[in-house]
């Protein structure tokens, strides 16, 4: 009777809420449900390649575990039973963290980063761990130790990065939930590409401990967020609030005017543009306050993001990279060209070249310093009842390679197809993705709401709307 359930309620398409619901009323059991995302991902993988470790035997004594205490009235917390995986950066008691680098390969880690320890206080089941790229340093994923994570949805195109086995088992169905993080798009890209919720914390609201590598400058540490991937709103909403370190306050949407940024002079797909006006027309037509006063310092966001991911000229990343050893990234990216040899993938030796050749001087990082101050205040005035809704960028999913090329090409190229993701980086900003349709070729495309810290709440109320709206996460075959 009970797998006959499990049938009927499609529990690849259920989200983490729904299966935790099921299990805690004895609807199907932990085991049950952990039995079908295990074999979603021994099924998926080998053409994906988003997995990188697995703990399914552990996972499964955990769901048996879960299901004993169950029937003995003894439950707790908001994930129990839920089935989950972890973005291969987090440190997971028993598994190793790798940063996809060969020499990190057998690390195991002694204990859970903070992030995971609260999320298995809820009751959460971790089934793996899903690829980055090495030391999460470029905005698709591939590297030496585990190989490239295609798109589910075209293997020929990108899944993004650095979460970009994140966002593809997500897709996939491989998992109720997930947990990613972003410091130069890393949670965005991946939801966008593979058409996902993905949810980037702001500045300083969730820990970073056991996150590897730890972000030491401080300019890039308010960079970094911390968040869920899922296949709903109503999840990432439940799991920030699960890892935040101060819980979102309630808020009334109806006290927020919404700004759908709809004229630029970036590049952006005519797919996109469309998605966008018709946002803008379903919220106008609801009665939403909408208004059109100028997005501040987009422009600016791009190339600060860019020189303060550049403060140091790569050189922290470097040791990490070389296992401290005085390794060259112009001599391991040409060593890659030529044999296909080197030790670090020519995604990371070449980002490591740009950032050697982009460090800010002395004098450019005190003028950072005061541009940071003098930004944060104007937006903190600037989204006091405010939300705005933007691209993510200016395309879906493009093939293989392209994503980094734009990216970190010397042209800087960057200054153009940056800006919408640098934004919510820069300034610390929590954001949320959200699919709202499809490009001609059928590949997901999404929109991001920014909003300020400590107005996440109106923000996952204004994506749960479009989510209803827009028909949001679709799971694919």
């Amino acid at each position: 009777m009970m797998e006959a359930v499990v049938e009927k309620v499609g529990i690849l398409d259920a989200d983490a809420v729904q299966i935790g619901e099921m299990i805690q009323r004895k609807e199907v059991s932990a085991v049950s449900i952990t039995e079908i995302f295990i074999e979603r991902m021994k099924e998926k993988n080998p053409t994906v390649n988003f997995l990188t470790e697995d703990r399914f035997a552990a996972a499964l004594n955990e769901a048996k575990m879960a299901d004993e205490n169950l029937s003995g009235g003894q439950v707790k917390g908001a994930l129990y039973g839920v089935p989950i995986t972890m973005k291969e950066c987090f440190d997971v008691e028993g598994m190793q963290t790798t940063g996809g680098l060969k020499s990190r390969k057998g690390q195991v880690q002694n204990q859970d980063a903070d992030v995971v320890s609260k999320l298995r206080a809820e009751g959460a089941i971790i089934l793996g761990k899903t690829n980055t790229p090495e030391l999460c340093f470029c905005q698709e994923t591939d590297n030496k130790l585990y190989g490239r994570t295609n798109n589910p949805w075209d293997i020929k195109r990108t899944a993004g990065g650095s979460s970009g086995g994140e966002g593809a088992a997500i897709a996939l169905g491989a998992a109720a939930v997930g947990l990613g993080s972003d410091i130069g798009g890393s949670i965005r890209f991946p939801s966008h590409f593979n058409g996902v919720i993905g949810f980037k914390s702001g500045k300083g609201q969730v820990s970073q401990v056991g996150s590897f590598p730890y972000v030491e400058n401080e300019l890039q540490q308010r960079m970094l967020g911390i968040g869920p991937m899922a296949k709903s709103v109503r999840d990432a909403k439940l799991v920030y609030g699960i890892i935040a370190d101060r819980k979102p306050e309630d808020r009334n949407l109806k006290d927020f005017s919404v700004n759908v940024f709809r004229t630029m002079s970036q590049p952006i797909s005519s797919e996109t543009i469309m998605l966008l006006n018709t946002i803008y027309l379903k919220l106008k037509n609801t009665n939403f306050r909408i208004d059109t006063e100028p997005l501040p310092l987009l422009d600016e966001s791009a190339l600060l993001w860019q020189e303060i991911m550049s403060i140091d000229g790569g050189e922290s990343t470097r040791k990490i990279a070389f296992d401290q050893k005085s390794g060259n990234p112009y001599t391991a990216y040409l060593k890659e060209k030529t044999t296909k040899n080197s030790t670090i993938h020519r995604y990371l030796s070449w980002a490591l070249i740009g950032a050697s050749l982009f460090k800010p001087s002395a004098k450019r990082i005190n003028e950072i310093h005061h541009l940071i101050k003098t930004g944060d205040a104007i937006l903190e005035e600037y989204l006091e009842g405010r939300l705005v809704i933007m691209p993510v960028y200016h395309t879906a999913a493009p093939l293989h390679g392209t994503v980094y090329k734009e990216i970190f090409s010397i042209r800087k190229t960057f200054l153009k197809y940056m800006p919408f993701v640098a934004y919510a980086n820069t300034w610390g900003l929590p954001a949320l993705t959200v699919p709202v349709g499809s490009d001609n070729d059928g590949m997901p495309i999404a929109i991001q709401i920014i909003g300020k810290n400590g107005n996440e709440d109106a923000i996952f109320k204004l994506g749960s709307f479009i989510e209803k709206e827009f028909g949001g996460y679709k799971r694919v075959d």
